[in-house]
């Protein structure tokens, strides 16, 4: 349970992050013209859609890691995910991305860019939950942070919980940033944007040194290694009632 406590504080603090990034999305949805309660149902849809996509990555990304975790690789796996993080960290504030190396990513962020706009054109509540979809397919920081944790989980069942909390960990921010959005200036939507990078830095530093098996209390435990000795006991007299206990080693 303490897992999905974190998943929710996850999405709770860090959703404050998506001021800066999805805020825009969130302040243009095209709920204006409805009444309030159509308003309400249009917003509420869109988070559903975007906590459907969390779900699915998580359910991708928990499998990933069930397969790390089937072959004891906890350790390597918390490494290459901290450094995952750091390298996401650089490419999102490089041009590295628009190289003809990374020219299907680019490409990839500009067609879901371009169903994105032909959606806000579009009027019908159920289109709102195609945005919702749509957006949480966008490159995030926070998003990034939450598959670190579902992978982590070690589970495919328990990464898609993991981000499911997480969505609905977002979801009263989001909420809020669509209805009161014209009060958060740029200057504060940017201040936001531009501390997320630090946020996800120190988490790949942690994850790092978690893997390293410094043997930290907590920051980074000593693993501990399975033995493979078996015990048993074995009847050395014909009245069973003596027994002596032996070890064999595989």
């Amino acid at each position: 349970m303490s897992l999905f406590l974190a998943a929710i504080s996850l999405g709770l603090l860090g959703s404050f992050h998506c001021i800066g990034m999805c805020g825009p999305i969130a302040l243009a949805l095209p709920v204006h013209q409805y009444s309030t309660l159509k308003k309400y149902i249009g917003i509420l849809l869109y988070n559903v859609g975007r906590v459907l996509t969390y779900s699915i990555l998580g359910l991708i990304f928990g499998l990933l890691g069930q397969s790390f975790f089937i072959g004891g690789f906890q350790q390597i796996v918390s490494i290459s995910i901290g450094v995952i993080l750091l390298v996401s960290v650089i490419l999102t504030h490089t041009s590295i991305l628009n190289t003809p190396k990374f020219s299907g990513i680019t490409i990839f962020i500009s067609r879901l860019q371009s169903k994105l706009s032909a959606l806000f054109q579009k009027k019908g509540l159920h289109f709102l939950f195609l945005i919702g979809i749509l957006n949480g397919l966008l490159p995030c920081g926070l998003v990034y942070l939450g598959i670190a944790g579902a992978i982590a989980t070690g589970h495919y069942l328990k990464g898609a919980e993991f981000m499911l909390f997480f969505g609905i960990g977002t979801i009263p921010v989001m909420y809020a940033v669509a209805f009161l959005g014209q009060f958060i200036t740029i200057k504060f939507r940017n201040i936001i944007k531009k501390s997320m990078p630090v946020v996800i830095s120190v988490m790949a530093l942690l994850l790092i040194v978690r893997g390293l098996n410094l043997g930290i209390p907590y920051l980074s435990p000593q693993a501990h290694q399975e033995s493979n000795t078996i015990s048993c006991c074995e009847t050395t007299s014909n009245t069973q009632q003596e027994k002596s206990c032996c070890s064999k080693k595989n």
